[in-house]
């Protein structure tokens, strides 16, 4: 089953960022009216929002756009950084969407940036027991090391999900945050502006797809220390 799970998900994860990649590079296509490139966008968003301490810069690779709070820095891709199209205007003032949450002390992106850490540890120790697990270590811990070491695991999946369903509201937020910007500032025209919420729309169902697997996952684990616990 879970195997399953991780197909289901894997499958869904590769359509919607295929999906993904193929509205930017479609959008990409279109220069924007106003001629701004994504440096440009985020720039006059931060400025119309008093934020001045935030800078934008240009990183390697693609689609690999964020935001860093430790630093202050809007970090675009070098399509994004340079790009004067809907698509690259909307990435743009969705990280913009974030250091605004930033400065106004947004309440789950600080629950977010907390969680961290502990999704981190979390996601090394899932990795080892998978590890152990798929060597048949835990034959060396008798049968009953393996009630604990769901318990772990579910500890672990818990936090995971946690984590992926906090992250959504920050995402949405952040591209509402963008669109209403882009909207009011005349950023994008009609044509533009729909162009740009779709693209944060299929960059959101990335997130979702994250979210549901994580929790078909703490599901399957549950289910199965629950099964296990009657059969004793």
């Amino acid at each position: 089953m879970i195997l399953l799970i991780g197909i289901i998900t894997m499958l869904a994860s590769w359509y919607v960022s295929n999906k993904l990649k193929r509205k930017f590079e479609e959008y990409s296509r279109f220069e924007l009216l106003s001629g701004l490139s994504g440096k440009e966008v985020a720039e006059q968003m931060l400025r119309d929002n008093h934020i001045y301490d935030v800078k934008v810069i240009s990183v390697e690779g693609r689609l690999t756009d964020h935001y860093n709070p430790a630093d202050k820095t809007v970090n675009l891709s070098t399509d994004v950084y340079h790009g004067r199209n809907a698509a690259a205007a909307a990435v743009a003032a969705h990280e913009c969407g974030h250091a605004l949450q930033h400065a106004q002390n947004y309440s789950m992106l600080n629950l977010r940036s907390a969680l961290v850490p502990v999704q981190n540890v979390s996601a090394t120790i899932l990795n080892i027991l998978m590890m152990v697990m798929i060597f048949g270590g835990l034959m060396f811990g008798g049968p009953g090391a393996l009630p604990i070491v769901l318990l772990i695991i579910i500890a672990c999946n818990l936090v995971l999900t946690v984590f992926a369903l906090i992250t959504l509201p920050v995402e949405f937020d952040a591209s509402n945050r963008a669109l209403a910007w882009m909207e009011s500032r005349g950023i994008t025209n009609t044509q533009e502006h729909e162009m740009a919420s779709d693209a944060l729309k299929w960059a959101a169902r990335t997130y979702i797809v994250v979210a549901i697997g994580a929790f078909a996952q703490l599901v399957y684990y549950v289910m199965m220390y629950l099964g296990m616990s009657r059969d004793d």
